[in-house]
């Protein structure tokens, strides 16, 4: 169904690929877009630490008429990205998930996911006036995990110590 990595060697064990996923910020979202180009947006995402990811979006636009046509989706999650110029080289560590989006229709559902955003995004801040205000115009994306990917820079995964 899907590629195995070509330098095995620097893939992150899977724990470790889930561990970025809950502390990452952004991601990038690439869905199928209009006239067989690509489309990939940044966007604010929460990983529920199983197998979903929650973005929310307007409830109209590029990425959601791309979600109708094709659920197929990718996410990509940079934990690092240092440029070493000296090594003509990035030391980087980053995450990609493969998975299958859906639009929430459950009011009850879309509420849990725009609290959970909201306790990542605006820890400690009640959620609630917010939410009521833009319940009519916004949209959660839940995308069901299909696969997850994690690498890094050969020069990270050579200092760490052995993995098991």
């Amino acid at each position: 169904m899907h590629r195995k990595m070509r330098r095995f060697t620097q893939e992150l064990p899977l724990a470790e690929s889930k561990e970025i996923l809950l502390r990452g910020r952004e991601c990038v979202l690439a869905v199928d877009g209009d006239n067989d180009y690509p489309y990939a947006v940044p966007v604010n995402y929460v990983y529920d630490g199983e197998n979903h990811i929650y973005v929310h979006s307007a409830v109209a636009g590029h990425k959601i008429d791309s979600i109708v046509r094709n659920p197929k989706v990718s996410l990509c999650v940079i934990d690092k990205g240092e440029i070493v110029p000296a090594e003509f080289t990035t030391y980087f560590r980053s995450v990609i998930v493969f998975g299958h989006a859906r639009l929430m229709d459950d009011m009850d559902d879309k509420i849990k996911a725009l609290r959970t955003l909201s306790d990542k995004y605006s820890p400690g801040i009640d959620p609630t006036d917010e939410i009521n205000r833009f319940m009519k115009v916004v949209a959660i994306i839940e995308i069901t995990i299909d696969k997850i990917s994690g690498k890094e820079a050969k020069e990270l995964m050579m200092q760490r110590v052995p993995r098991t």
